[in-house]
């Protein structure tokens, strides 16, 4: 299955943490998540776990490593090699991101996917082929 959008670590942390500062963005991440048509990275995953065992997120102990279990299980997973990283770094530069956000949208399209869903990257930007929307503006502007 090819995903039509790729979801950012934010939006899995936002969807599964019971921090009381994330309750506002929950809803809106829980509805992405609950979205059949999408699909994430290694990268992803591995960011996700490393985030989400933080304590302010409040979750069980296992929690985290369950969810990983099952997104790897149930979802569009691209696995980021040696070529994602080369071209990851081409895209950095040429749009001044981050390495890590450059292997997000690396990924995306690899995936097949026209969209990825993150807060983290200038909204509307369509970087190669790949737009960033992000989920959370009327929510921080009251639009």
């Amino acid at each position: 299955m090819k995903p039509d959008y790729f979801l950012d670590t934010n939006i899995l942390i936002y969807a599964t943490s019971l921090a009381p500062d994330h309750a506002q963005k929950a809803p809106t991440a829980r509805a992405w998540v609950q979205r059949r048509n999408w699909g994430i990275s290694t990268q992803v995953l591995m960011e996700f776990f490393a985030n989400a065992r933080q304590p302010q997120h409040h979750l069980l102990p296992t929690a985290a490593e369950d969810f990983v279990v099952a997104l790897a299980r149930h979802r569009p997973v691209q696995p980021i090699d040696k070529e994602l990283v080369i071209e990851a770094l081409k895209l950095r530069n040429r749009h001044y991101l981050s390495h890590w956000d450059a292997a997000i949208l690396c990924a995306a399209r690899r995936l097949g996917a026209h969209t990825v869903i993150s807060e983290d990257m200038e909204h509307n930007r369509d970087y190669g082929g790949v737009t960033v929307v992000n989920p959370f503006l009327e929510v921080r502007t009251g639009q």
